[in-house]
Parts: structure tokens; C-alpha cells; sequence
């Protein structure tokens, strides 16, 4: 295991790097100027100057990014132009809404998903099978963006239930209720697709167990069908484990438009705002974090699938 550990954290620092030359390329090509909507149109040339040197947008792009990974790998993330304050300030405030949201997003993901995949396999051919599916293809084809309109425009415009927005009322008391009534709708939204997608395989796994030289040895010893069910959880759970890692690092990264549009205060917030004002050091601090806790989910999961198959070690 340790030479498993260590060869995936190995793999890990060139995919970082490649992360970070090509954020750091693709932000530089991005049309716009952040001298100027820092200082506005009728900034005096001088004080353009200044900034410019300032922030080292003076320099070739390759000594930009050079100076700019040397800081990283100590910690600095620079400070941001627009608000002038540590990128690290901004973004760590932040990345804890985005787990925050994420993390109950894949609560719903994971209980969803082995419910309707655990449901489509045992009675695959029955109305609860049938439906299993329909509502997992469902899922998987409904677009994030509708459905977080479609929730608000429901939940929030017409039945007046829940919030359309923020992380607490105005007036509010706050506290977890209300946190939690601000967090339904986006946790809903951003964990629909991921729930359908952790259905369909997670029935496919499931089913292809059942249907298996295993369950019929079990059922051949005279199991009961709720032991040889357990049984097959078991075996099922690899496949499990790889799709639900997969979709927890997709949501960290894809609830940009959760977040945007439900105005929950977290780094894809942050990057939408931070790409609107041109504001590099955020932009590239914000996607470096992402990544990193993108590269460190799935080294968490293939070590966890090692443990559990031993099989994928060699």
C-alpha cells in the first residue's frame, strides 16, 4: 500500500503542474485589462504604469508564471486586484461553502443513487425497476442550470417555501435551520446529475453481482435472499466507491452555476466574480485550490479501492 500511496502522489505533481501552465496561459490570453478596471477608463498613463510594474504584468509571460509558482509552492497566492486583499483571505472563506455545499450534495448523491441503483437491480423488470430507470436517465439528461431555475422559480417564486438565495435570512435568527433552509435548493440542484449517474452504475454493478456465479453458489447454500443481497452489496461496493469519488470531485469543481445563480457565497461565486473584474492572482489561485482538491479526491479513492480490492495495487 505504501508504494501504491507513494506512486499516485507521484503522479500527482506533473498533473498539478500541467493544471497550473495551462490555467496560467489560458487566463493570459483571456481578453480584458486589469489595469484598467481596477483604475478605470481615465486612468492617467503613470499610475497605469505603476500598477502594471506592480503587479508584474510587465514581464514575459513564462517569468510571470515562474514567479508566480515559486510564491504558490511557499504559500503565497498573491493579493487580489480588485480587493485588494490576499488571495488566500478570499479563497479559503470560500472553499469552505463549496465543501460546505458539496458535501451535502453528495450526501443526497450517495443515499439517492444506491436507492434507485439498489432498487433497478433487485426488480428490474417490475414498475419499481422501470421507474428506477426512467428517473436516473432523467437526472443524468436534465441540465444543472435548468433545474436550479426550475427549483427556484417552484420552491422559492410560487409555493414560497424555501429561499432563493444567500446562506441566511436577512431578519433571521440564523443558526443551522436557517443554514440549511438556504442549503436545500442548491445541495438539490447540484447533486442531480451526479445522483443519476451514481444510479445507472451502481445498478449495473449490482446487477451484473446478482446475476452472478456468486449469488447462485449463495442461494445454493440455502441464504435467504436479504444475506445473499448483503452479500452482493459487498462485492458491488468497488464500483461504489470509484463513481462516488468521481461525482465528489465533480461537484467541488462543478457548482459554478449552483452557486452563481442560488448566490451562495463559495469559490465558483468567487472565480465568476473574480473573471468578471479580470482579477488574475484569484482566478489562478482559485482553480489551482480546485485542482488540487480534485488530484487529492481521487488519490483518496484509489488508495481506498486498493485497500479494498488488492487486485488494483499491482
Amino acid at each position: 500500500m505504501r508504494r501504491f500511496l507513494l506512486r499516485r502522489l507521484l503522479l500527482a505533481v506533473p498533473t498539478l503542474l500541467g493544471v497550473t501552465v495551462v490555467v496560467f496561459a489560458t487566463v493570459a490570453l483571456v481578453p480584458g485589462d486589469p489595469v484598467g478596471n481596477f483604475l478605470g477608463p481615465g486612468a492617467p498613463p503613470a499610475a497605469r504604469a505603476a500598477l502594471t510594474r506592480r503587479l508584474g504584468l510587465d514581464r514575459p509571460l513564462p517569468v510571470r508564471y515562474a514567479v508566480w509558482l515559486w510564491h504558490a509552492l511557499r504559500g503565497d497566492l498573491g493579493t487580489s486586484i480588485s480587493a485588494q486583499r490576499p488571495v488566500s483571505d478570499l479563497l479559503l472563506p470560500a472553499f469552505g461553502q463549496t465543501l460546505l455545499l458539496a458535501a451535502c450534495a453528495f450526501l443526497l448523491v450517495l443515499v439517492g443513487g444506491v436507492l434507485l441503483g439498489g432498487l433497478g437491480a433487485v426488480r428490474p423488470q417490475g414498475p419499481a425497476g422501470r421507474l428506477s430507470g426512467a428517473l436516473s436517465t432523467l437526472a443524468v439528461s436534465a441540465p444543472q442550470y435548468s433545474v436550479s431555475l426550475l427549483l427556484i422559480a417552484v420552491f422559492s417564486v410560487q409555493l414560497r417555501w424555501l429561499p432563493a438565495g444567500g446562506t441566511q435570512d436577512a431578519f433571521g435568527s440564523g443558526g443551522t435551520a436557517d443554514l440549511l433552509r438556504h442549503l436545500l435548493l442548491p445541495a438539490v440542484a447540484a447533486a442531480v446529475v451526479p445522483l443519476g449517474l451514481t444510479a445507472r452504475v451502481f445498478r449495473a454493478a449490482l446487477a451484473s453481482v446478482l446475476s452472478g456465479e456468486l449469488a447462485d453458489s449463495l442461494r445454493a447454500r440455502g441464504l435467504s435472499r436479504a444475506a445473499v443481497l448483503r452479500h452482493c452489496l459487498h462485492n458491488a461496493s468497488p464500483a461504489l466507491l470509484t463513481i462516488g469519488g468521481l461525482q465528489l470531485a465533480y461537484l467541488l469543481e462543478g457548482v459554478v452555476f449552483v452557486e452563481t445563480l442560488f448566490s451562495w457565497p463559495g469559490v465558483g461565486q468567487l472565480l465568476y466574480h473574480a473573471l468578471s473584474a479580470r482579477d488574475l492572482p484569484v482566478i489562478e489561485g482559485g482553480v489551482l485550490l480546485v485542482a488540487t482538491a480534485f488530484v487529492g479526491i481521487n488519490i483518496l479513492v484509489d488508495t481506498a479501492h486498493a485497500a479494498i480490492d488488492p487486485r488494483v495495487r499491482n
